[in-house]
């Protein structure tokens, strides 16, 4: 599973009520946490904390925001949502994961009028950095695996490439589609005729990371 992020050095509530120990988070307790920029997640009762992202995370979002959302608009397929937003796992799984984009089709997109979805996206895309790799390809892929999640993207500024894994028939591993990088085109099992190249993700100057 991993360790969480950080070590909880959090002060009292006002409630004045002690924080839990990890592997006992809800998301009541979650809904306790200051509102200190930091993006907060719990898995499995695990608490994870990731810091404001940097700016080639925010441009990758960005276009994928644009050129994906776009698809999706155009076909009436459904809704795309970034962070952040509460994605409820069910069976405690995640109590909330926040995607950096997720893509809920017609049918199972979440009550507007509510302030979470408890449920499972039908996509979900991780824009990963430094501080994240590793547990978006470990705690977070294996939470989505079980979830039952169909499709999963990993994108890396650093590497520019996107990778697209699939669910297979069993629900026990992702398949990996494709690692699709400079001069690609990104595909979808789940979305055919969804066609993003690779280069229109990352600006033309390397600038800083």
């Amino acid at each position: 599973m991993g360790e969480p992020a950080r070590p909880l050095t959090f002060p009292l509530h006002d409630d004045e009520r002690a924080w839990p120990a990890q592997g006992q988070w809800t998301y009541a307790d979650y809904l306790r946490l200051p509102d200190d920029g930091c993006r907060y997640e719990v898995i499995r009762g695990h608490l994870y904390v990731t810091p404001a992202p940097v700016s080639a995370h925010q441009f990758m979002v960005w276009r994928l925001s644009q050129t994906f959302g776009r698809f999706v608009d155009e076909g009436r397929l459904g809704v795309v949502f970034m962070a952040p937003y509460d994605i409820l796992l069910p069976d405690g799984i995640a109590t909330p994961v926040q995607p950096d984009l997720v893509f809920f089709r017609t049918g199972n997109e979440p009550s507007f009028e509510g302030t979470n979805f408890e449920g499972v996206p039908d996509l979900i895309i991780e824009i990963e950095s430094p501080r994240t790799r590793k547990r978006d390809r470990t705690v977070k892929q294996d939470a989505y695996r079980e979830a039952g999640v169909p499709e999963y993207w990993r994108a890396s500024p650093r590497m520019r490439t996107v990778t697209v894994l699939a669910l297979s028939e069993d629900h026990s591993r992702y398949v990996e589609l494709g690692c699709f990088g400079h001069g690609g085109t990104i595909r979808s099992a789940l979305l055919p005729g969804l066609a993003i190249p690779v280069n229109s993700l990352f600006p033309l100057a390397s600038g800083k990371r």
